[in-house]
C-alpha cells in the first residue's frame, strides 16, 4: 500500500497509508514514521479548507464581515509564501491554524458559534499573514483584529494595547526589520529580538525537550486564542512561577516518556506541538483535550505531578492519532436520528453516555494510558508504585469491558471492525499481567463503583414493570415480577458528576493515607459513607447509606454504595449483586414507591428482595 499521495484516472490525489503504519495504529502503537504519514494528510486537509474559506469569502465578498481583512491577509501570505515557504508552512501546520480555519468554514457557513464578530474570524488570517511577513523580513502594512486589547501573532507573540474594547483593530507594520503594532491603546514596538519579552510585548514561549540528539522543541502556548478546545479563549499568562513549573515538569515527564514510553516519545517528536496550560483542577481529577482538526495541540490542566503528565500527553496523543486516521476513514457509520439506547454507550471514563465515535476514542486514549501505567509501575518510586499499579489495573479493566462490549458492533466499519480487534489483542495480552493486592482490589470496586452509578442514572426499568413490582412488594410477593428483568431503557440523566469518586477516594489511600480527604467535603461529591467503606468501616458505611437512602431526596450514587457495604455480609449478598449489577431497578421502585405511598422501603430488604 502506497505511504504518500497516489494519483489514479485522473482523480485528485488521495493519500493512504502504508500496511505498517495502519498496523501500528491498529494496536494503538504508532512512530515518528507513521505521524509524518498522518501530517502529510493533515497538510492536505488544512490546505482544503483554507483554499475553501477562501472561496467562501470570496463569493460572498462585501455581504460578510471581514472579507476586506481576509483578502489582505491572502494577498500578504502569498507574498510571505514566495520569500519564506518554511515559515508559511510552519504557520500552516499550527495545531491553533488548524482549530481557527475549520472553525471559520464551519462559522462562514452557519454550523458554529464563538463569542468573536464574524470579521475578528475572518480578520485572523491577516493576523496569520502579518506573522508570516514579520517573520519573512517583508516590508508590509496590514490590518488585523484586536481581542480585548491583545494582538496576537500565532507563532511570534502578542502585543498588548490598552484598548478597553472587546473587539477592534490595530494597525501592524513591517519596515527596515522592524515590526510595530498601532492601535487605539497606543503603539507598541516590538523588539529587534522577538523572542524578548517586555512590558506590552508577549513572546510565544518555546522550550526544547531532552538532550540535544533527541530535542523535542515545543511551544508552551499561552497566548493563541484558538489555542483550546472547541472553543477560543482568552490569554491565559503564566506568570513566572508558574511557566517553571510547566517547563520543569514537562522536561521531566519527557525523560519519563522516553524510558517507559519510548516509541510514543519518538511518535510525539515529529506529531506533538504544543501543550497550552489550564487552571489547576481538583487532585486527581486533571482535565485536558485536544481537537481532530488541532493535530499536535493539547490544553492540559496544572499537572499533580510528573507521571500525572507523563499519562496526560500519552492520553491525549492518542486521540491526535486517532484522529488523524479518521480523518481518513471512518470506523462507524452514523445513523440518523437512533434511538438513545441505539446511539449511545456506556464509557467507564465518563459521567454521561457516549456516542459509538466518541467511545472508540475514549478506548484509544485509555489503551495508551494503560501501556504507559504498565510499564511505568515498574520504574517509578517505590512509594508511588501502588498508585501506578492502581491506574494499570483500573484502566486495563475498564478499556477490556469497553471493547468488548463495541466488538462486532453492526455500526463498525470495515476499518473499525480491524482497530478494535487488534486493540483487543493487546488488551488482552496484558490482562494476566499480575498486580499486588490491595491496588487490584481498590481498582475492582472502582470499576464496579462506576458502573453502578451509572447505571443508577442513566438506565430505567420498563416502567410497567416497576408499577408491578410496586403492587407486588406491597402484597408481600417472594419476588418481584419478571418483567422487571427486561432491558432497562436508556433515559440519559443530564449534569451527572462526580461518578469517579471511588478512584479518586482510592488515589488518595494509596498516595496519602492519612490526609484531609479523610474529612468531610475532602473530596468533591464523595461523603464519609465513602471513606469509611475505603477505609474499612463497613458497618458505619452500612448504616450511612441505608439511612440515607431511607430519607428523601437520596443520592443516587448512594445505591451502589449501600452495594458495596452489603458485599461484606454474606447473609446479603443477593441483595449486593443487586445494587451493583442492576441498582436502576432498586432507585426506579423504591422512587415510584414514594410516588405511590409517599412512604420509603428499607432499601437492604428492597435490595433484598429484588434480587430474590
Amino acid at each position: 500500500m502506497a505511504a504518500d499521495a497516489t494519483t489514479t484516472g485522473g482523480q485528485p490525489p488521495y493519500h493512504r497509508l502504508s500496511a505498517a503504519g495502519l498496523r501500528d495504529l491498529a494496536h494503538g502503537e504508532g512512530d515518528g514514521a507513521v505521524i509524518a504519514e498522518l501530517l502529510r494528510a493533515e497538510r492536505s486537509r488544512r490546505l482544503l479548507l483554507l483554499w475553501a474559506l477562501r472561496n467562501e469569502v470570496f463569493r460572498m465578498g462585501a455581504d460578510l464581515d471581514g472579507s476586506d481583512l481576509f483578502a489582505q491577509g491572502w494577498d500578504l501570505l502569498e507574498r510571505a509564501q514566495l520569500h519564506a515557504p518554511e515559515v508559511c508552512e510552519e504557520l500552516l501546520m499550527s495545531p491553533n491554524t488548524g482549530m481557527w480555519v475549520s472553525l471559520a468554514v464551519r462559522r462562514v457557513r452557519g454550523r458554529a458559534y464563538e463569542d468573536a464578530p464574524h470579521w475578528v474570524v475572518m480578520g485572523h488570517l491577516a493576523a496569520l499573514a502579518a506573522a508570516a511577513a514579520a517573520r519573512a523580513g517583508l516590508e508590509f502594512d496590514i490590518t488585523v483584529p484586536v481581542r480585548r486589547g491583545l494582538v496576537p501573532l500565532p507563532t511570534l507573540g502578542c502585543a498588548v494595547l490598552a484598548d478597553p474594547e472587546p473587539w477592534g483593530t490595530a494597525r501592524v507594520t513591517g519596515h527596515d526589520g522592524r515590526l510595530r503594532i498601532t492601535g487605539v491603546g497606543g503603539e507598541v514596538a516590538v523588539p529587534a529580538d522577538p523572542a524578548r519579552r517586555e512590558r506590552d510585548w508577549l513572546p510565544v514561549r518555546r522550550m526544547t525537550l531532552g538532550a540535544a540528539d533527541r530535542a523535542k522543541p515545543l511551544v508552551l502556548e499561552e497566548l493563541d486564542p484558538y489555542r483550546t478546545f472547541p472553543h477560543p479563549s482568552g490569554a491565559n499568562v503564566l506568570s513566572p512561577t508558574e511557566a517553571a513549573y510547566w517547563e520543569s515538569s514537562l522536561a521531566e515527564a519527557w525523560e519519563v516518556l522516553l524510558r517507559d514510553d519510548p516509541e510514543t516519545a519518538e511518535a510525539m517528536r515529529q506529531g506533538l506541538m504544543s501543550v497550552a496550560p489550564a487552571p489547576v483542577r481538583e487532585r486527581f481529577r486533571p482535565h485536558s483535550s485536544t481537537a481532530g482538526d488541532a493535530f499536535g495541540g493539547v490544553t492540559a490542566s496544572r499537572p499533580d505531578d510528573v507521571a500525572q503528565l507523563a499519562a496526560t500527553l500519552v492520553h491525549e496523543f492518542q486521540h491526535t492519532k486517532l484522529g488523524g486516521l479518521m480523518h481518513l476513514e471512518s470506523l462507524c457509520e452514523e445513523t440518523p436520528d437512533p434511538a438513545p439506547s441505539e446511539a449511545l454507550f456506556y464509557a467507564p471514563w465518563r459521567d454521561d453516555p457516549r456516542p459509538l465515535g466518541g467511545l472508540l476514542q475514549g478506548i484509544y486514549a485509555f489503551l495508551g494510558v494503560t501501556r504507559f501505567w504498565r510499564a511505568h509501575r515498574h520504574t517509578a518510586d517505590p512509594a508511588y508504585a501502588p498508585l501506578a499499579h492502581f491506574e494499570f489495573a483500573l484502566w486495563r479493566t475498564q478499556v477490556w469491558v469497553t471493547l468488548n462490549a463495541v466488538r462486532g458492533h453492526g455500526r463498525l466499519t470495515s476499518l473499525g471492525l480491524y482497530v478494535v480487534e487488534r486493540l483487543t489483542e493487546r488488551c488482552a495480552a496484558w490482562m494476566a499481567d499480575e498486580v499486588p493486592t490491595t491496588p487490584l482490589r481498590l481498582a475492582h470496586d472502582a470499576a464496579a463503583d462506576h458502573h453502578a452509578r451509572w447505571r443508577a442514572h442513566h438506565l430505567r426499568p420498563p416502567a410497567k414493570a416497576v408499577e408491578e413490582s410496586v403492587r407486588a412488594w406491597q402484597q408481600g410477593a417472594p419476588r418481584p415480577p419478571s418483567a422487571l428483568a427486561a432491558e432497562p431503557l436508556l433515559v440519559p440523566e443530564p449534569e451527572v458528576r462526580f461518578s469517579d469518586s471511588t478512584a479518586v477516594l482510592a488515589r488518595y489511600l494509596l498516595s496519602d493515607p492519612d490526609g484531609a480527604w479523610r474529612r468531610p467535603g475532602g473530596v468533591d461529591g464523595a461523603d464519609m459513607a465513602e471513606v469509611w467503606l475505603l477505609c474499612g468501616e463497613h458497618n458505619e458505611a452500612r448504616a450511612a447509606y441505608t439511612a440515607r437512602l431511607s430519607g428523601r431526596e437520596a443520592p443516587v450514587s448512594a445505591w451502589s454504595g449501600l452495594g458495596r457495604a452489603l458485599a461484606f455480609d454474606p447473609a446479603q449478598q443477593a441483595a449486593s449483586d443487586l445494587l451493583l449489577h442492576y441498582p436502576e431497578r432498586a432507585r426506579s421502585v423504591q422512587d415510584a414507591m414514594e410516588r405511590t405511598t409517599g412512604r420509603r422501603a428499607d432499601p437492604v430488604r428492597l435490595a433484598a428482595w429484588l434480587g430474590a
